[in-house]
């Protein structure tokens, strides 16, 4: 993936980069304006490809593909890591690798496009970089999680239960490991992970769902 916007001014886009720790100016006050550009454009696809969607059904999906971690994925594929300007103590700790630092310089860059090419051009790469996650999203806009206890629900079996089973890694980038386990009438039992025991459980939730369905469709 690569940002297909080209800056006039790119000092803009040096500043987008330049974190806090390495002094003034910096990006911060981007951080701010780039947060609000992307929740609007995001918001306005999400309406327009999801005519039937609540709003509390929107803003779930919003929150899908504007959280930190999921900044930081596209920040990770445009690269922004290699170019990012850190004081010396976040970069010995590696701070061109935190997920916080990275969604924040992406949120500054789109604000950068915008302060530099105008809303329509902000507007335009953000929903470039944005189209093919938009339209990965899953049909139901209800997390995991929801989604097996409605299943089990409807089922009249025992709601899952979650364990958490190790967790590894610094404290800036650690991951956790956790069990999730339906006992019946097919006790199932999986893994996930994810950057947060939240994501964690949400992913092993995910494989427990697939394997009731496979086992309820199997003849």
């Amino acid at each position: 993936m690569e940002l297909i916007y080209r800056f006039r001014d790119t000092t803009l886009a040096t500043l987008a980069l330049t974190h806090r720790s390495a002094g003034k100016p910096n990006n911060e006050r981007m951080e701010f304006l780039g947060d609000a550009l992307l929740g609007a454009i995001v918001a306005e696809m999400l309406y327009e490809t999801h005519p039937k969607a609540t709003e509390g059904e929107m803003s779930r999906l919003r929150a899908q593909l504007v959280n930190g971690q999921a900044l930081a994925d596209v920040a990770r594929q445009l690269e922004l890591g290699d170019r990012l300007k850190l004081g010396s103590g976040e970069l010995k700790s590696g701070g061109f690798r935190r997920d916080s630092i990275l969604a924040d310089a992406f949120e500054a860059l789109v604000a950068a496009v915008y302060l530099d090419g105008g809303f329509e051009a902000c507007r335009d790469t953000v929903r470039g970089l944005f189209a093919d996650r938009v339209a990965a999203l899953p049909r139901s806009s209800k997390d995991a999680k929801t989604r097996l206890q409605e299943w089990l629900q409807a089922q009249g079996w025992p709601l899952p239960q979650y364990e958490l089973v190790g967790a590894q890694g610094e404290d800036h980038a650690r991951i956790f490991d956790v069990n999730c386990v339906v006992m019946e009438p097919l006790a199932i039992t999986a893994m996930g992970r994810g950057s947060s025991r939240r994501l964690a459980e949400q992913d092993a939730a995910e494989t427990v769902l697939a394997r009731l369905l496979d086992a309820k469709e199997a003849p």
